[in-house]
């Protein structure tokens, strides 16, 4: 694979997140039906979370990459023990296809119950796949949930996984780019959007068969973002906006600007219909690399925070973004996004750090409700904040993570928590290049009703990536408990740099 193509996709591959039971493992069905939980992989009503590791090698194969799943557990931290997760790559029993270098499975990652069946399901994207005749022309394969949780089949002879029949191979690449999980038709059916190096995400209709090569309805939906080579469709966001049952979907690529320029952090809503997402309704939204949608001021709209780690000078930034990045929130209503936009950035309220040059600030987001008052809260990763050490050392690009707590206002900049790896309590070490932050990611995942952090550091170790799962306690974020998930702990391979840490899904 072209270096070019690694480095894009390296700069696209950002994750959101939105937002009890029998204690059940990955290798243990559960003695009851699936609840529909969200992201619950194994029918134990408990919430399950996955992180890749796109570059990582498998079986010699360098690239190639891979996802870890990790189990959840009634009010118990995520654990490495070999028997609350697993290592799926397209080696892997049951998943189509074979890992190959360069392939970077998990690139893209979106879960949801794509066939309906009360299990979660995991799309995985694999951008960089080859096809006869057809380099780099991507791919995307659905690991299907079960009472033994994902890849692992079950009893009535589910399939581990399916690969998506692709939808006009010759007129892209990376096709696999950007996923994402909604219900768009109001249908009570969750489909699956994909993105490529094409200006058109492609639907796929749920309920979606597991039977291999299916056909899935579809539908093409045009998007204003700029097409060809690396560009296209980078990262795409679903969430209900308008409280109609419909999902609406936000779509993330390269922008033409006013005066002809380029903008590589351009956003554009695309409401939710009977039809799937209305590409003829587009509106353009302050712009940004990432999203989350959900509800921070309980007035029962989803709520948009979009994350822009550009800063001016950057080819094609916003014009007013601040210079350690930025996250924007748009407040849902009715009608969908509404008019004003409140930015935060590291000069805001009491957020600790300052806005400094390449701190990143905004390049991942994610919603969930950490202190139980229906409110979502939202932590943002800043993979480039540089810390000082006690003797005055400037450790640069080790990163950091805010959180923002929800309030009937809106997101409360007075009220807010602030960690790194030598935050007191936190495992591991600030050290130059980690990234912490590169992915953020909050859940319930041990069933107490409190959404829980998880955090990716994708270069720590000089590339090897690393995860770290804090727990709340009721009322915020603390170390206590707290569990750091190398990639030796996750099983993950160390040769080259697999990057474990992001994307997150659940």
């Amino acid at each position: 694979m072209p270096r070019r193509l690694r480095t894009a996709l390296l700069a696209a591959i950002a994750g959101a997140a939105l937002v009890g039971g029998l204690l059940t493992t990955a290798g243990e069905p559960a003695s009851a039906a699936p609840a529909g939980i969200e992201g619950d992989f194994n029918g134990d009503s408990v919430r399950d979370v996955v992180i890749s590791a796109p570059y990582a090698t498998v079986d010699g194969a360098k690239e190639a990459g891979a996802v870890v799943v990790l189990y959840g557990a009634r009010h118990q931290s995520l654990s490495e023990d070999p028997s609350r997760r697993v290592v799926i790559s397209q080696n892997s029993p049951g998943v189509p296809g074979a890992a190959e270098a360069g392939d970077l499975f998990g690139a893209a990652t979106a879960a949801g119950d794509f066939n309906g069946d009360g299990y979660t399901d995991l799309a995985v994207g694999t951008p960089g796949e080859d096809v006869t005749g057809d380099d780099d022309a991507g791919l995307v394969q659905i690991l299907w949930g079960s009472a033994h949780g994902l890849a692992a089949g079950a009893p009535d002879g589910l399939p581990a996984g399916t690969t998506l029949p692709e939808p006009a191979s010759t007129s892209h690449d990376r096709f696999g780019a950007a996923l994402a999980a909604g219900d768009f038709h109001g249908t009570g059916h969750t489909s699956l959007a994909t993105g490529d190096s094409s200006a058109t995400v492609r639907i796929f209709q749920g309920p979606i068969s597991p039977a291999s090569g299916a056909p899935a309805a579809r539908q093409a939906v045009p998007t204003p973002v700029l097409a060809g080579g690396e560009h296209g469709v980078q990262a795409l966001t679903a969430g209900d906006m308008t409280a109609d049952g419909r999902a609406e979907l936000i779509v993330h690529g390269l922008g033409a600007t006013a005066s002809g320029g380029k903008h590589p952090g351009a956003a554009y809503y695309l409401p939710g219909s009977p039809d799937g997402p209305d590409g003829s309704a587009v509106r353009t939204l302050p712009g940004g690399l990432v999203s989350a949608i959900g509800d921070v001021d309980g007035d029962s709209y989803g709520d948009l925070v979009v994350g822009a780690p550009l800063e001016p000078g950057a080819e094609g930034a916003a014009a007013d973004a601040t210079k350690g990045g930025r996250v924007s929130l748009v407040r849902g209503s009715a009608s969908g996004p509404s008019g004003a936009v409140e930015h935060i950035d590291q000069e805001s309220g009491d957020i600790p750090g300052g806005s400094e040059t390449g701190d990143a600030f905004g390049w991942s987001v994610t919603l969930g409700d950490i202190d139980g008052d229906g409110l979502l809260d939202l932590a943002i990763g800043a993979p480039g904040e540089d810390i000082r050490d006690p003797l005055g050392t400037n450790i640069m690009d080790t990163g950091s993570v805010t959180v923002v707590y929800g309030s009937p206002d809106g997101l409360d900049t007075g009220h807010v928590q602030y960690f790194h790896q030598d935050t007191p309590q936190i495992p591991g070490a600030d050290e130059t290049g980690d990234r912490f932050g590169a992915e953020v990611f909050l859940a319930d995942l041990n069933a107490d009703n409190r959404a829980d952090l998880t955090i990716g550091a994708d270069g720590e170790n000089d590339g090897n990536g690393a995860a770290l799962s804090l727990l709340s306690d009721g009322n915020e974020l603390h170390g206590i408990g707290s569990v750091y998930f190398s990639t030796t702990a996750a099983g993950v391979d160390t040769a080259g740099k697999p990057r474990f840490g992001r994307p997150m899904a659940g």
